[in-house]
């Protein structure tokens, strides 16, 4: 593989494969060495070893019953032939485990080296141990002579020759066991010491393998992105090492080109609002002037028409035609209405753009001068309002008095017929703001209307069925979103009527 085409995971999966590949090849080595010791230990421990002390049991059984013969054949007494007897017997035992331990060690020599000594001892017992026992026991006096015992002697010696010969070869069976062993362990530790310094290698190279293809361009990626993030977009960014690392690289150089070219975007922008801003701020000197020249000059005219047309109908009232009586109506409510329009429109447009000093405002004491204000609507409508607990906000009072005003004036006004309006005020603290409720049992509001009865001149019912301009509830949104809150028409309160809510900041004061 090209270097230039290498990834991350590719390095990542060549790097695990050699590990894996070492630790493999070591559990695997380290087996087979391990076997081999352990395959040397039982060789040398449970077989070689019993195997010369079943010689050694051997040898001191046919010294027995060597003894027991010619203890016997020169006394005659027969309680010498007791070590004879039991040597026998221990013959015998240590002859089968010396043969099994023989077939398992799987030696030759040493297999025929026992197969002598079994037969030389046969030759003792059948041509002279069995024949002097039985000469001793009829009393034949020939048996005891010292030439017959020396005979026995000499032909017992036979049987020891073939003895050493045995212990000789199971001697040099144990010398080849532990020397086996000592190899055995000794490649034990080399494959322990020699793949531990493969696998350091190995370590060591893939440690050094990502330094430079991963962690030291991620590092010097980092440091020009730093300078790049400092303000420097001018720096590029230019990363060598692993292709995904170059391709990271690459991007992110795209992205400081984007950005470098958004900011020139947002700079071009930033002129052209600081243009816009310029061109609004003529835009709201001249509508100030408007305000002006709306609040005093035509204020002016329109109190004469209304002032002469209601002087016309009390003087001519009746003197004059149905239809003169029906024009004079209609002018003096046309000149009524137009005022209570600029008026509104004038107070519309004040709100954010003629600001009182902040301060602490008791809504509780606003609703009274509220009450006071709409003392006559609310005897004529015999309104019932209830006020709960409402709290002290900072803002503008004359603001705050508007915005309550208009809420309970709604709510006077959009009653059903027969049924006094009642007009719930109570607040609660929600997601940091305190939220105000006015909520009536009017007629109500459906739901596809909530957001329209908040935009300026949008009525829902006539001017013969209810009176007003359609600027209320959306001079009350511009006082509300001026002090930080929001208003909303709350669709999911039960009962008739409308239930309106508002949010206003805690303890803290709203940007102007």
């Amino acid at each position: 593989m090209r270097r230039g085409t290498l990834t991350t995971g590719r390095a990542f999966a060549i790097a695990a494969t050699l590990l894996a590949t070492v630790a493999v090849l070591f559990l695997v080595v380290g087996a087979l060495a391990l076997n081999g010791l352990q395959d040397a230990r039982v060789q040398l421990v449970d077989r070689v070893d019993p195997a010369r002390v079943a010689g050694g049991d051997l040898t001191v059984a046919l010294l027995d019953e060597e003894t027991g013969v010619r203890g016997y054949v020169l006394t005659a007494r027969e309680s010498f032939l007791e070590p004879f007897r039991r040597g026998e017997r221990a013959e015998r035992d240590a002859q089968q485990r010396l043969s099994g331990r023989i077939r398992q060690i799987g030696d030759p020599a040493a297999a025929a080296a026992l197969r002598r000594v079994l037969a030389a001892a046969d030759r003792w017992r059948e041509t002279y141990a069995r024949p002097a026992i039985a000469a001793a026991r009829r009393g034949d006096a020939g048996s005891r002579e010292v030439t017959t015992v020396t005979e026995g002697k000499a032909r017992f010696d036979r049987v020891r020759a073939a003895l050493r010969g045995l212990q000789s070869e199971l001697q040099r069976v144990r010398t080849a066991a532990r020397t086996d062993l000592r190899d055995n362990a000794g490649t034990v530790n080399g494959v322990v010491y020699g793949f531990g310094i493969l696998l350091l290698l190995s370590l060591v190279t893939t440690a050094v393998g990502l330094r430079r293809g991963l962690t030291a361009p991620l590092g010097r990626l980092g440091r020009q992105v730093r300078i790049v993030a400092d303000g420097d977009f001018a720096a590029p960014v230019t990363v060598a090492g692993l292709a995904d690392i170059r391709r990271l690289g690459q991007d992110v150089d795209s992205m400081r080109e984007r950005i470098v070219l958004e900011v020139d975007r947002v700079r071009a922008a930033n002129e052209e609002l600081q243009e816009q801003q310029h061109a609004l701020e003529r835009s709201n000197a001249e509508l100030e002037q408007f305000a002006y020249v709306a609040s005093h000059d035509l204020q002016e005219p329109l109190r004469k028409i209304a002032s002469f047309g209601q002087l016309l109908q009390r003087r001519y009232g009746g003197q004059l035609d149905e239809r003169a009586d029906q024009y004079l109506e209609f002018q003096v409510d046309g000149a009524r209405r137009m005022q209570t329009l600029i008026n509104d429109l004038l107070a519309f447009s004040r709100v954010g753009r003629l600001t009182d000093a902040r301060e602490a405002v008791d809504l509780t004491a606003v609703v009274a001068q509220v009450q006071l204000a709409l003392a006559a609507a609310v005897e004529e409508s015999g309104a019932r309002i209830e006020v709960g607990d409402l709290p002290v906000v900072q803002g503008e009072p004359g603001l705050l008095t508007l915005l309550l005003q208009n809420l309970v004036a709604n709510g006077i006004k959009f009653r059903r017929p027969d049924v006094p309006p009642r007009i719930v005020l109570s607040a609660r603290v929600a997601d940091g703001m305190h939220e105000i409720t006015c909520a009536d049992n009017g007629i109500g509001i459906e739901e596809e209307y909530a957001e329209r009865i908040f935009v300026i001149f949008q009525r829902l019912h006539t001017r013969e069925a209810y009176e007003g301009t359609g600027i209320g509830l959306s001079l009350c949104r511009k006082i509300v979103e001026h002090h930080g809150g929001r208003i909303w028409l709350d669709t999911t309160a039960p009962g008739p009527g409308t239930t309106l809510r508002f949010t206003l900041p805690i303890d803290q004061e709203p940007t102007p």
